[in-house]
């Protein structure tokens, strides 16, 4: 009985890898005072590769299927170790198996915001995160860049250097795809192929095919968004000034009311900016009246001289400044602010 454990410890038949799916990209099968029987088999399963090592240098790939261990074989090995006849006797080999199926829903993401040029804002600062699939490909390479002589590597065990090449590599792709910053969210397949055009070299530098990425969200810090929503708001207003005197005076009502609300400091930096406020709301008034009498004008008459068209009547800008010394009464409007625009008013009937 003793003499057959000694055999069987001795002298290896089989070789194989049961996978246990736990995230495992290689594993060395265990060799410690055994050597492996000449004719013996190697089972290399689906979506598996094995290397064998010799003294430290990497030699024979196997795929998928069931090998005979022979001189015919074993080419680079039979080389290395200079059989120039089929060996009889049993010899050792480090023998590495590789996980080659794909690797899926590694996570990246950007912890802190980085910094990207922008078509339309120069340069931005901006947070994005999505996941990627990859699986070895090249063993040779992998095994000596990568995993060495180690009993067994893990997906775990690479995840923080792959994250830092996609980190890495970000600015580069936002640059290349040509896509501005507010269109990034609209196309982030787009984005995401970018991204994997820049680094699928990278992960081929260590034995690593980069299957596929997706870009789940791209936004940027809070404060830069606030200043984006408000150039998304003064883009959808345009040109018309009605319109952009009502987006103003809806961003400034709430500011206003906080100020009321908090007592005795109203009365200096938010009141004073809804004085001014007031003022432009009532001189937007004054401009849009003029121009709506001016349209009016124009349709019923379309022999009407251009400068009828123009004219301010006595009686509108009568109506306007009694609108403005209401304004002036509540407070609103200055003094000072009051004589300037009736000014303007007046030199419009000389």
């Amino acid at each position: 009985m003793a003499l057959m454990d000694f055999i069987k410890k001795q002298f290896i038949d089989v070789i194989q890898w049961t996978e246990p799916g736990d995230g495992t990209l290689a594993w060395r099968f265990p060799m410690a005072g055994m050597e492996i029987q000449n004719g013996g088999q190697l089972v290399v399963r689906e979506s598996q590769m094995a290397l064998f090592v010799n003294e430290g240098k990497a030699a024979d790939v196997f795929g998928p299927g069931t090998h005979k261990l022979t001189t015919q074989t074993l080419p680079v090995l039979t080389y290395l170790k200079n059989w120039d006849k089929l060996f009889e006797s049993p010899f050792k080999s480090d023998v590495y198996f590789f996980s080659t199926r794909q690797q899926l829903d590694q996570k990246w993401g950007t912890p802190q915001p980085i910094t990207i040029r922008d078509a339309d804002f120069g340069a931005v600062r901006l947070r994005a995160f999505g996941n990627y699939n990859y699986r070895v490909a090249d063993l040779k390479l992998f095994h000596t860049e990568i995993t060495g002589t180690r009993e067994s590597y893990d997906v775990q065990d690479i995840d923080g250097q792959l994250r830092g090449l996609v980190l890495q590599n970000i600015s580069n792709a936002v640059a290349g795809s040509g896509i501005a910053f507010l269109d990034l969210a609209a196309n982030q397949l787009s984005f995401a192929q970018a991204l994997t055009r820049q680094l699928a070299p990278e992960f081929e530098k260590i034995g690593l095919k980069l299957e596929g990425m997706t870009v789940q969200n791209v936004s940027l810090p809070e404060d830069l968004q606030k200043v984006l929503d408000q150039k998304i708001g003064m883009g959808m207003v345009g040109n018309d000034m009605g319109k952009f005197m009502q987006y103003q005076t809806a961003q400034a009502i709430p500011k206003f009311a906080e100020g009321g609300a908090g007592g005795g400091g109203g009365g200096s930096g938010i009141a004073g900016d809804a004085m001014g406020l007031g003022a432009g709301v009532a001189l937007g008034q004054v401009m849009a009246q003029n121009l709506t009498a001016g349209l009016q004008a124009s349709a019923t008459s379309a022999a009407a001289p251009l400068a009828a068209v123009a004219e301010v009547k006595p009686e509108d800008v009568i109506a306007t400044l009694e609108r403005l010394g209401e304004l002036k009464a509540k407070g609103i409007l200055t003094q000072q602010e009051f004589d300037g625009k009736k000014v303007e008013l007046l030199k419009k009937l000389v």
